[in-house]
């Protein structure tokens, strides 16, 4: 479930994606200051569910909408205002919700349990990863996916690592920078590696393979067709397990003990 929030006010934009987080923790959400970006990233990724804004000083949320309809006629529109007097405009959109301020995490569910469209969902992977032996992912036609740094390949190969646990932003820093002190520089490193991992992802159509919380994330382990996951849940006989595991990286050394160990019992 992919949703973007649109508002130009940060302190209500930041708010708004705080109570998503808790009424959705498992949707992929993208926040924007400036619609024109919002616009931008709905064209190149299919988006489910748009909370904006109606006044916003660069495009009204009434605009916005008609924009972003044309990317996804089905799209579910909830506005989020201060002011009723965008009811009737709202209504000929055929939008799903009109929410007014103060928006609670009571009103945001409300309007998610009463969407105006099903949010379509996948039944098929939406990648094929590779655990045993050296770390790979694959898209569904068995293409390798390119990710344009290491460490965001290192990253994502942390995460499938942890099964779906949530992981904060500075224990998968620690993990790629090896404990190194997590400074400034550090923290605009690691956000360039996040969003070379998101827009690996994205090009693949798998961005819901990351659920994003505040500041944390997780793998979704639904979305993926993993050979360690088979493994865990089916038994030793179900994948062949050479002795190696993600072989590429040495934190991940301490799992080969565990997997030899249930291959051994």
């Amino acid at each position: 479930m992919k949703i973007i929030v649109v508002d130009d006010e940060r302190i209500a934009l930041s708010g708004l994606e705080l109570i998503l987080n808790k009424a959705v923790p498992q949707a992929d959400i993208a926040a924007f200051r400036q619609a024109k970006e919002a616009l931008a990233y709905a064209c190149q990724t299919r988006v489910d569910i748009a909370f904006l804004d109606v006044r916003m000083q660069e495009m009204n949320g009434i605009f916005l909408a008609e924009r972003l309809k044309e990317t996804n006629p089905r799209i579910n529109i909830i506005f989020v205002t201060g002011y009723d007097e965008y009811a009737r405009e709202a209504i000929s959109l055929h939008a799903s919700g009109y929410i007014t301020k103060p928006v609670t995490l009571e009103k945001v569910r409300a309007e998610m349990e009463a969407l105006r469209f099903a949010v379509e969902t996948r039944e098929q992977p939406l990648l094929r990863v590779q655990c045993f032996g050296n770390f790979e992912v694959f898209t569904p036609s068995g293409e390798p996916l390119h990710f344009s740094r290491l460490k965001s390949k290192e990253a994502f190969a942390y995460l499938v690592y942890k099964r779906g646990a949530s992981c904060t932003v500075r224990e998968v820093a620690a993990v790629l920078f090896e404990d190194a002190p997590f400074d400034e520089k550090r923290q605009a490193y690691f956000q360039q590696i996040i969003h070379s991992m998101m827009k690996s992802l994205r090009q693949a159509g798998a961005e819901n393979v990351i659920i994003k919380r505040y500041k944390a994330m997780a793998i979704n382990p639904d979305a993926i067709d993993c050979d360690f996951y088979r493994y865990l849940k089916q038994g030793a006989g179900s994948e062949p397990f050479m002795g190696e595991y993600m072989a590429q990286y040495e934190w991940a050394e301490e799992m080969v003990g565990y997997l030899g160990g249930t291959l051994s019992s």
